[in-house]
């Protein structure tokens, strides 16, 4: 017997992942980690200091990309609702070694993510309770999101349903704040894209700086695809799958694009938004009041902490199929195997992951940006190669959702991919990006080729795939 199938074996006859919640469920869960409130308080922050008013442009470029990438996500969760995700569509559609380079990317991302998620958090919080400090406030909270990863999938639901409701009434709440005290018009400020100069002084958004913002924007509305890790426990799951991809998609773009062109129309002083540390909350306070800027991050900070809530479950769940798989030496694998026997969760991969978060929260920021770099760029042109060959070899054939219009929308993102790379080489901080992501594949392939490989030509298995 090889070492591939003997692993196989030792977690063949654990506890599965079962079906136990419908179609809501998931898409609550979902949404909870696309968490449209950080597209516009942090990544909306981030692109209105580095590419001015062009931010809205630059959110509807990422948008349509990811039009594109919800048929690819579609089209994949349908014929494989794994919870090992995108580590289970690339190695069944593109051999191991893919996969594992997809893991990889995924697994990293999640561990700098999450302590930057708690820092975030910190500095909303700041705003009520002064003196927060980042790091231990960021390892507390990401101790926290992991015990409630634990906890059954239907009572994590319900919790992020709840927190979502909040998140939503505070993007609506932005959203008529500008809408209702307009002071420019749509045309004057999306066509007109500015950004502050080296002087204090207006000056036109350069192309290259828009386009590598794209880049960053991206992560806004990343999280729509995360649906496939609770397929196994989606009732009808390849039925649903695509549904739910599309719906998180409309509501992620929807709460993000008319709170941040609400921004642009309606604030008092365009030049005091731009030079503010936080332009979101700064509007909010400018327009609505301090109290009501107080409260409004209270409920970012909420919404935040919903969000890495929802990743803490993505996570445990790839981490928990790679042990089911055998990825690992066969004790790592039986432990990450492991379901708990009261709430039918991956407890022991979901600990795992969130250690790994923990020690992220004591390594600096910048360091954590630079090691996320352009992951979900290469990740997503992983996907749409997967489709590709997928149709071509029929991997992808038994799928209940098959994209229109294929392949133009797989070509059309890799183009789109493919531009936002050009725009990164040009900028220094997107280079940085691009290596942090290729030593990742790298080393990832290299752990395919001289361990998986040596242990007797492991393959993904894909005996949980879930039926019809």
């Amino acid at each position: 017997m090889t070492a591939a199938a003997h692993n196989a074996t030792d977690t063949a006859d654990f506890p599965r992942l079962r079906p136990s919640m419908h179609g809501l469920g998931a898409l609550l869960i979902t949404i909870s980690g696309l968490s449209p409130s950080i597209g516009v308080f942090i990544v909306g922050n981030d692109v209105l200091h580095s590419a001015g008013t062009s931010v809205f442009l630059c959110f509807v470029a990422a948008a349509v990309l990811g039009l594109f990438m919800a048929a690819v996500y579609g089209e994949l969760a349908s014929a494989f609702p794994d919870t090992g995700g995108e580590y289970t569509i690339m190695s069944t559609a593109l051999g191991p070694p893919w996969g594992v380079a997809g893991l990889a990317i995924c697994m990293v991302g999640y561990a700098a993510s999450q302590p930057l998620s708690g820092q975030g958090v910190a500095s909303y919080l700041a705003v009520v309770w002064p003196g927060l400090q980042p790091a231990p406030t960021a390892a507390v909270l990401v101790t926290l999101v992991t015990l409630v990863g634990v906890l059954n999938i239907r009572i994590n639901a319900l919790v992020t349903g709840v927190f979502l409701g909040v998140e939503f009434l505070a993007l609506v709440v932005v959203g008529a704040l500008g809408f209702l005290h307009p002071h420019r018009s749509i045309a004057t400020a999306v066509l007109n894209p500015v950004v502050l100069g080296a002087h204090g002084g207006f000056a036109p958004v350069a192309l290259a700086v828009a386009g590598s913002s794209v880049a960053g924007v991206i992560y806004a509305f990343n999280g729509y695809g995360s649906a496939v890790y609770l397929g196994e426990e989606i009732h009808e799951a390849p039925k649903r799958m695509a549904a739910v991809v599309f719906i998180s998609l409309g509501v992620a773009v929807v709460l993000e694009l008319l709170p941040l062109l609400a921004v642009l129309i309606g604030a008092p002083d365009l030049h005091a938004l731009l030079a503010a540390p936080a332009p979101i909350s700064h509007f909010v306070a400018a327009v609505g009041g301090p109290v009501l800027g107080r409260v409004m991050s209270l409920g970012v900070a909420l919404a935040i902490f919903n969000a890495m809530i929802a990743v803490a479950l993505s996570a445990g769940r790839q981490l928990y199929s790679t042990g089911r798989d055998g990825l690992w030496p066969a004790p790592i694998s039986r432990a990450l195997a492991q379901i708990h026997p009261r709430f039918e969760s991956p407890w022991i991969a979901t600990l795992v992951i969130g250690a790994a978060d923990l020690l992220g929260c004591f390594i600096d920021p910048k360091l954590l940006v630079l090691i996320l770099g352009n992951g979900n760029v290469a990740l997503y042109a992983g996907l749409c190669l997967a489709v590709l060959m997928g149709r071509k070899s029929g991997a992808t054939g038994h799928g209940h959702y098959k994209m229109p219009l294929h392949p133009w929308p797989s070509i059309l993102a890799l183009l789109f991919l493919a531009g936002v790379v050009w725009f990164d080489l040009h900028d220094v901080s997107g280079a940085e990006g691009l290596a942090a992501t290729v030593v990742t594949v790298v080393a990832a392939m290299l752990y395919s080729q001289f361990v998986l490989k040596k242990r007797g030509d492991w393959v993904y298995s894909a005996k949980s795939k879930v039926a019809g």
